[in-house]
């Protein structure tokens, strides 16, 4: 199934149902009062967040979302019927926006929350709320009001506890398959991960947490470069963010040239990222020359006081110590309790 992470769509709710204008017609009456009813009410259009959607696909080709009207109300002060509400089924995480003002309406995060994304207009009188004293025949009702009706902008935010980032083919899909049962596709040449991967990892005792494979982050990406802004809003809802870095290639050797890179796009795009707890790690020690530079990195960034992890994502070495260090940041995190 195609990835699609966001979608514009027109929403328009029913209109409400017209009054009736009506008078009694009975045996010996000859001159009954007016009966007519009111009209039914319009149907809401509703977004629902459920677990088994995972992508916005549906709606790049259902771009227009029209609820159905009330009926009309009917005589003997019968009320017409109400339409249905059109309940539209969203991946949880979905964030909505006014596309004219660009305001956030809603943030659907967990299951079967919904959104009333426009109301349905209220059925009109019937003539039987006209009657007076001195108008005892009223021969006009109430029209239904209209349904309301706005463009929306949908946006999906993978919801994970832990992001994984770094340049490609740093080894964030081969960490990802080592560490839970997501299958991404694995290939030694970049932008081989086209769309986020998320894994559910269990550790022992500890509560399980979900893990991303975010793609596409080079420099530039805050500005669209790569496939960078398309993905950076997947890292927002994580509450630890892992840093891979690959020294591998010779035109990325220095580590601390590419950390301080990847924080860059980070603060950029939302300074907000760069300020999440992080856990930075080198991988690939698995090869003679990876591991003599990480050995001075090591050491390089233990001087600016930040921790640098040396593992191997493809043999499991020093793995262990990652896992624990996530683990225990996310029991510190709000949201996060163990």
């Amino acid at each position: 199934m195609k990835f699609v992470d966001e979608a514009k769509v027109y929403v328009k709710a029913g209109h409400g149902g017209p009054g009736c204008v009506s008078f009694r017609r009975e045996k010996f009456v000859p001159k009954g009062g007016p009966d007519g009813g009111d009209g039914g009410r319009g149907g809401d259009v509703i977004f629902r967040a459920t677990r088994s959607h995972h992508t916005l696909l549906d709606l790049k080709y259902r771009q227009h979302l029209y609820a159905a009207n009330g009926g009309r109300g009917g005589g003997n002060n019968r009320t017409g019927r109400s339409a249905e509400d059109m309940i539209v089924d969203v991946p949880v995480g979905t964030v909505f926006r006014n596309f004219e003002t660009g305001d956030a309406l809603a943030d659907l995060t967990s299951e079967g929350q919904i959104f009333i994304a426009a109301k349905g207009g209220i059925g009109g009188k019937g003539n039987a709320h006209f009657k007076t004293s001195t108008h005892q025949t009223p021969r006009f009702a109430q029209e239904g009001m209209e349904g309301d009706e706005y463009t929306l902008v949908l946006e999906l935010k993978l919801l994970a506890d832990v992001g994984l980032i770094g340049f490609p083919n740093a080894g964030k899909s081969t960490f990802i398959s080592r560490v839970s049962a997501a299958r991404p596709k694995i290939a030694d040449y970049p932008f081989t991960t086209l769309v986020p991967h998320l894994g559910v990892v269990k550790i022992g005792d500890a509560p399980d947490f979900v893990i991303a494979d975010i793609p596409g982050l080079i420099e530039g990406a805050h500005e669209g470069q790569g496939m960078g802004i398309q993905f950076l809003r997947h890292v927002e809802r994580t509450a630890v963010l892992l840093h891979l870095i690959d020294v591998s290639d010779e035109a990325r050797e220095n580590a601390w040239k590419n950390y301080t890179a990847i924080n860059r796009e980070l603060a950029l795009y939302n300074p907000g990222l760069a300020e999440k707890p992080q856990i930075v790690a080198i991988n690939k020690i698995d090869l003679p020359h990876v591991r003599a530079i990480a050995k001075k990195a090591v050491a390089q960034f233990s001087k600016k006081g930040i921790m640098l992890h040396p593992f191997s994502a493809a043999t499991g070495e020093g793995l262990q110590t990652i896992m624990e260090k996530i683990i225990t940041l996310l029991q510190n995190a709000d949201t996060f309790k163990a």
